[in-house]
């Protein structure tokens, strides 16, 4: 195996501080592994934002290269399952957070970790998808298991965000009448570009409400948690279900169990991070099939891996739409 060096963005401590750094690394820096990729995208995550900032505690050990997905080519493998030149797509498992991530021209990762890159998608684009667009068809197809009533609306909270982009062009395409929420009005016209149907001010399920509300949504995909989900169900019709993905409002639920055992709602937690491969793989697929180039390019934009570090803040803010891919290799 030959020592190759390499760019990469560097999270490490100095004086009880972090700093994030680009720099030359080599082989010989990476963790052990069985396949050896060569990283051209990855993305920025909420994830990411926590890691490049210091914030939330993300990174379990130093230096770390963050970056929590990311799409390239097998280079070496001692892994039955891959050849050099098979084009890969990783996300989560730890990667970017105990494990050397991403935001690196090389990365080096358990072929356990991996999944092909399917037919009809480049590294870009599977980028573009990345970790958000993954969860967003994984809470889409648990509602379809589900069973969600189509003749209603169907909600998308933190909507104007990398998942909530992705989850509502998705169920658009699905022929689903989409609401989407979001605090921030001028991103009305681009929901819209996407499939929305209808604009919900964020501030309307922000507040606490009742504990049954007048019946509106036949499901939901939340981003958002906290007293945001607690009325989204709360106005979920007999029979529907609500996939929750995400907490960027906070981990807590201030919510009664009426909505479950009066409505027979469900509550459908969405993990991306330790999914099941052949569920990876599923998911993968239908992506490839149903969000075609064009229709990422909506929500899609690109930055450098100089340009990365400066954008951590901007995420964690709420000032990133979309989704931002990192050409990290040539």
């Amino acid at each position: 195996m030959t020592d190759t060096t390499f760019r990469a963005l560097v999270a490490d401590q100095k004086d009880g501080a972090q700093t994030v750094e680009l720099k030359r690394w080599s082989d010989a820096d990476l963790p052990d592994g069985d396949v050896t990729v060569r990283v051209a995208w990855s993305s920025l995550n909420y994830k990411d934002g926590l890691a490049l900032t210091g914030k939330g505690r993300i990174l379990r050990r130093f230096p770390m290269v963050p970056g929590i997905d990311f799409a390239g080519t097998v280079v070496e493998s001692a892994s039955p399952d891959y050849r050099p030149g098979d084009g890969v797509v990783l996300t989560g498992w730890g990667v970017g957070e105990s494990w050397s991530g991403g935001f690196a021209e090389r990365a080096r990762v358990k072929s356990d970790w991996l999944v092909p890159l399917p037919d009809g998608l480049d590294a870009r684009h599977a980028m573009a998808v990345g970790t958000a667009g993954l969860t967003a068809m994984l809470c889409v197809m648990s509602l379809e298991r589900h069973g969600i009533d189509r003749a209603r609306e169907v909600l998308v909270t933190g909507a104007a965000g990398g998942v909530g982009s992705v989850a509502v062009r998705l169920l658009a395409n699905l022929g689903y009448k989409v609401a989407a929420s979001t605090g921030r009005p001028e991103q009305a016209d681009y929901l819209k570009s996407l499939g929305a149907a209808v604009i919900v001010d964020r501030a309307e399920l922000a507040q606490p409400s009742k504990p049954l509300l007048s019946e509106r949504w036949g499901g939901a995909v939340d981003t958002v948690g906290s007293t945001t989900l607690a009325t989204v169900l709360a106005g979920t019709v007999y029979g529907g279900a609500v996939a929750a993905c995400g907490l960027a409002g906070g981990p807590d639920l201030p919510a009664t169990v009426m909505p479950f055992i009066l409505r027979n709602v469900a509550l459908l937690g969405v993990d991306s991070v330790n999914c099941p491969r052949e569920r990876r793989i599923e998911a993968w697929q239908r992506i490839a099939r149903e969000l075609p180039p064009e229709t990422l390019d909506a929500v899609t934009t690109d930055i450098s891996l100089e340009e990365l570090a400066a954008k951590g803040a901007e995420i964690l803010k709420g000032q990133i739409r979309g989704r931002t891919v990192v050409r990290v290799g040539g």
